[in-house]
């Protein structure tokens, strides 16, 4: 199954989501490491360029993501959840989708408005042209603490996201992670051949 149902989500969107998770937290941790003082020169250099490249490709990824969320049916929430759950859920959900693309696009943006001017090569293959916006110290440094603040939120949301994600997991043992992970829609399948137990009175 490809794309949602009513009672699941399909392989496409857990794809996606899972893909994007790895390259998010990647991107957060590579972030910090090469931003350390003292590191070597030629190493920052080097893990900064793969940060652009990884951070390109988590951006073209969610837009993909963006696109696919808002062309698919959306399955309904777990059975238990309060009205103000599904609220909460909907807007950190939302939150979530639009700092995926709000963050790489401010490091672009910071490649863009560079002083230094270095080119991005996606995976030291493919230029990548920049944003058309005038470089200047000032806005590079607008796009850095942009891209850093912008960057502790989403690593905070997606901490509080995962937290979530466990207590309902363990705590509530509803479906909220089973069926990001494929396994709530072969439970349903599955259920579904199942024949009724006990006798007719």
């Amino acid at each position: 199954m490809l794309r949602n149902r009513r009672d699941a989500f399909g392989w496409g969107t857990i794809a996606l989501h899972w893909t994007i998770a790895l390259l998010i937290v990647g991107l957060i941790v590579l972030g910090y490491v090469m931003t350390r003082p003292n590191i070597d020169p030629e190493l920052q250099f080097s893990l900064y360029q793969w940060h652009k490249s990884f951070g390109m490709t988590a951006l073209a990824l969610a837009l993909i993501r963006l696109v696919w969320w808002l062309a698919s049916i959306h399955p309904v929430p777990v059975a238990g959840m309060t009205l103000l759950e599904r609220r909460g859920s909907a807007m950190a959900h939302g939150l979530l989708l639009a700092l995926t693309v709000v963050v790489p696009f401010a490091g672009w943006a910071v490649a863009s408005t560079s002083t230094l001017g270095i080119p991005t090569l996606l995976f030291n293959r493919v230029l990548v042209p920049h944003l058309p916006m005038d470089r200047s110290a000032a806005a590079e440094s607008f796009w850095t603490e942009a891209h850093a603040l912008l960057a502790y939120g989403l690593a905070g949301l997606v901490a509080v996201h995962a937290a979530a994600a466990l207590y309902h997991h363990f705590r509530r043992h509803d479906e909220v992670l089973t069926r990001m992970l494929g396994i709530f829609r072969r439970q349903v399948t599955s259920n579904a051949h199942q024949q009724p137990q006990g006798h007719d009175k």
